[in-house]
């Protein structure tokens, strides 16, 4: 199930013109893994094997996710490290990160687990806002696609 919602803001303060563009799409997938073992994949930072948009991390083996975390991440696009700030953690629940790469793009990545008698739903949200979020939109939309099926196949394995 995916949802996509792109919006553009023209705003005139005081006779100067600004454009602001944001966009989110949602992805959700339910896995037989339970809530546990998902929460373990995703939250090793150093293990992103399954990650389509990021090749490796300068976080050591064994860390996981806490709040206020700044790392280094090199993605599958580029060799140039980008950096990462984990904002918010709710053990089994909810991680959210929020990717530092080029002046005039803000990226987010959301990820929520659900338990559910059907089986575990993992939601990502990807967030872009900023005047460059339509071109960096173009080059990861397809690996955005793939980020909560490749964790699902990932922990099932």
């Amino acid at each position: 199930m995916m949802i996509l919602n792109f919006s553009f803001q023209f705003i005139v303060p005081k006779g100067k013109s600004v454009s602001n563009f944001s966009q989110y799409k949602i992805y959700r997938v339910i896995s037989r893994a339970p809530v546990d073992v998902l929460w373990q994949k995703l939250s090793n930072l150093a293990d992103v094997s399954w990650n389509p948009l990021f090749s490796k991390t300068n976080v050591p083996i064994g860390l996981i996710a806490k709040p206020g975390l700044i790392f280094q991440a090199v993605t599958r696009l580029t060799p140039i490290p980008i950096r990462l700030f984990v904002e918010n953690v709710r053990p089994g629940k909810l991680l959210s990160i929020r990717i530092m790469a080029l002046p005039g793009i803000e990226q987010k990545i959301t990820y929520q687990m659900e338990s559910t008698l059907r089986g575990t739903y993992i939601t990502c949200t990807v967030t872009l806002k900023g005047w460059l979020s339509p071109f960096i939109w173009c080059m990861i939309h397809a690996d955005c696609a793939k980020i909560v099926t490749e964790l699902a196949l990932a922990v099932e394995k």
